[in-house]
């Protein structure tokens, strides 16, 4: 893509955001290799090809010129939005046309991400240059969105709000799993999103108690209820929500049951979430609501995480997470409770936490 004057300013001062932090850690340049990153700080491919494939390397100086390293496929998509003379093309020589183009500038030492280089790249960057781990500075700035990524998530949400009214209709008896998560991904592609954010969960019956169940042949019952956990991609930002239906004419006493503490405890969760809080308070809000209900024990995962540019980022609401909230994070408040004899009730919002609290998008 071609980069407007905006989107140009919008990345130059996030890596300028990160230059500061390079300055506090004394890192002298930082090897940017995963690809949510990447895109963060660049604008340059937000996917790489797959897992064991990069499609290019950010490397951003904490004084100096940044330089993107790709190879020939995407040259013309790299000099739409970089400098020709800060580019490096390479071959399949890539870890020593990097190091020389770095050298060029006088960089002889670079951080990097241990979670992000593999062993194979690290081993083979050390025999030009002095490495050091530096991991999660790019995640710090992440961690707080800026307006037009809260109003990017927002969009996501809403567009997933359209097909989850949308799914009473579609979840019919005699529908199996798979036909219904092909159901899902037709709306949100017909709707205008770009992709889903995650494949699709859908669970029928004790299906439901799978948090991350994989839709199959199972088929909707006259009388069912219907986990359906679903996101899609819009404008770069991800959306998740959860919502479980109950197909039929008398939802059963249990699955009403289970629902109301399922949303009390979500609404005991969000009512905690203000900047200062400590994150895993919101677990435990949520978690003594089930605990009341001698319950506690279905509740097998964390609270919810952070989301933007991917699914799953940070932070954790986990029972061990540590920092407290900040204005401006987006999490998920995903609160369920499952039992495999019977199946399992999950319901989700996504919240940006405000000066006063949090709200739901």
């Amino acid at each position: 893509m071609d980069l407007n004057a905006d989107e140009r300013i919008l990345f130059e001062n996030r890596r300028e955001r990160l230059r500061g932090l390079l300055t506090e850690a004394g890192v002298p340049a930082l090897l940017v290799s995963f690809a949510a990153n990447r895109f963060y700080l660049s604008g340059f491919e937000q996917h790489d090809s797959q897992c064991n494939e990069s499609v290019g390397w950010l490397v951003v100086l904490a004084d100096g010129r940044d330089a993107l390293f790709t190879d020939a496929r995407f040259t013309d998509a790299a000099r739409r939005l970089w400098p020709s003379e800060d580019l490096c093309i390479y071959g399949s020589g890539k870890h020593t046309a990097l190091a020389e183009f770095l050298k060029g500038r006088g960089v002889r030492a670079l951080g990097f991400d241990p979670k992000a280089v593999s062993v194979f790249d690290h081993e083979a960057l050390r025999e030009h240059l002095e490495l050091t781990p530096a991991d999660g500075l790019v995640e710090r700035l992440r961690l707080i969105k800026e307006p037009g990524e809260v109003e990017a998530l927002r969009a996501a949400c809403g567009l997933n709000h359209r097909v989850m009214r949308a799914l009473p209709d579609v979840l019919v008896p005699g529908l199996a799993e798979a036909e219904a998560a092909w159901a899902i991904e037709r709306l949100f592609r017909e709707a205008g999103a770009e992709a889903l954010s995650f494949p699709s969960i859908v669970g029928v019956g004790k299906n439901a108690a799978l948090p991350h169940a994989i839709p199959g042949e199972t088929k909707i019952e006259r009388e069912a209820l219907v986990l359906v956990d679903a996101g899609c991609r819009l404008h770069g930002y991800c959306s998740d929500q959860t919502r479980t239906f109950w197909v039929g004419r008398e939802p059963s006493e249990r699955f009403q049951e289970t629902k109301r503490l399922v949303i009390a405890a979500q609404k005991a969760a969000m009512e905690v979430i203000r900047p200062g809080v400590k994150m895993a308070d919101a677990y435990q809000a949520a978690r003594r609501v089930f605990e009341d209900a001698g319950v506690a024990e279905q509740f097998t995962h964390s609270l919810g995480h952070g989301i933007g540019l991917e699914t799953h980022e940070g932070p954790s609401l986990s029972p061990r997470a540590e920092g407290a909230f900040e204005a401006g994070m987006v999490v998920t408040v995903e609160p369920g409770l499952y039992d495999p004899t019977w199946g399992g009730v999950r319901w989700e919002y996504m919240v940006v936490v405000t000066e006063e609290g949090c709200r739901a998008l």
